[in-house]
């Protein structure tokens, strides 16, 4: 950790050179999960020539070795810098709940810069962040998301606590912020199967029952990409309460624009996540039937 907090006192156009060399490795020498991102952007966009497929995966993986090296600027970026490099554009929407004294739950996908995001939502809006956290295998990984997601104050919740935690803090005027487009892994995970890029594909159930718990306002937080270091995240407003037992209104609202999101930057979007595993889709399916 002191060598990590020590690199990342690097200006960001050293860590982007940095960058520049992970990208190299991972792409031409390692070849890091280049079938699995190969195989997800086929099927994905399944009218796209290869060659437009190979420029997103390539541009992707300058991404990701971006996302990395900014990830580890996080740990000793100031509060003044980020929140000029992560630009929330239209505040006034969750200003209005706080003017109410209304918690809120915001979704956001795995869009680059996300780990940005939440860091900086604990500054740019008008809430205590307490946000959904999965432990990571690795405890290096684990103990830096952490400890950047935390530094400014947001509170971490583990998964499997949600529920208890939701209402122990029930009296804070707060945003619970989530990320639900990965694969729910756990067997006991609730699971809501969608077509998604073109795909049968298993999502969290657990937004909808989120919303159902809470009867917060549900926003989804969209990240965009201006250039190299600078982002831009716009809030649209994606379900309101209240929310029914067995209405999956918010977890189909969120899956579509997620997907127009992606569709609008596709080398944007973590590729190099497993996300669609034949044989658990299979298993999910066999369950509900």
């Amino acid at each position: 950790m002191f060598f990590a907090r020590l690199l990342s006192r690097a200006p960001l156009s050293v860590l982007y050179f940095l960058s520049d060399v992970l990208f190299l490795i991972s792409f031409y020498v390692v070849r890091y999960r280049r079938k699995l991102v190969r195989k997800n952007l086929q099927a994905s966009f399944p009218h796209k020539q290869p060659q437009a497929l190979y420029e997103i995966e390539k541009s992707f993986y300058k991404n990701l070795c971006d996302y990395a090296v900014e990830t580890l600027k996080l740990i000793t970026i100031s509060r003044e810098e980020l929140k000029r490099r992560m630009v929330f554009t239209n505040p006034h929407i969750t200003e209005k709940y706080r003017q109410q004294n209304q918690s809120i739950l915001i979704l956001a996908a795995h869009q680059f810069n996300w780990e940005w995001l939440v860091t900086a939502a604990c500054f740019n809006l008008p809430f205590q962040i307490d946000f959904v956290y999965q432990q990571v295998n690795n405890g290096f990984f684990d103990k830096i998301s952490r400890a950047t997601r935390t530094r400014f104050g947001a509170h971490a919740i583990m998964r499997q606590e949600v529920a208890r935690e939701i209402v122990k803090r029930r009296h804070i005027l707060r945003a619970i912020a989530t990320m639900a487009d990965q694969y729910p892994g756990y067997n006991h995970d609730k699971k809501f199967i969608a077509p998604f890029l073109h795909q049968q594909t298993v999502f969290f159930h657990g937004v909808n029952q989120m919303a159902q718990l809470t009867q917060y306002p549900v926003l989804f937080f969209q990240i965009k990409k201006v250039r190299r270091g600078y982002y831009e995240t716009h809030a649209v407003e994606l379900a309101m309460p209240p929310h029914a037992k067995d209405d999956n209104t918010v977890i189909e609202r969120y899956i579509a624009i997620v997907e127009q999101a992606i569709h609008e930057s596709p080398t944007t979007w973590l590729w190099s996540h497993n996300r669609w595993k034949q044989r658990q889709l299979e298993n999910v399916v066999n369950r509900i039937s």
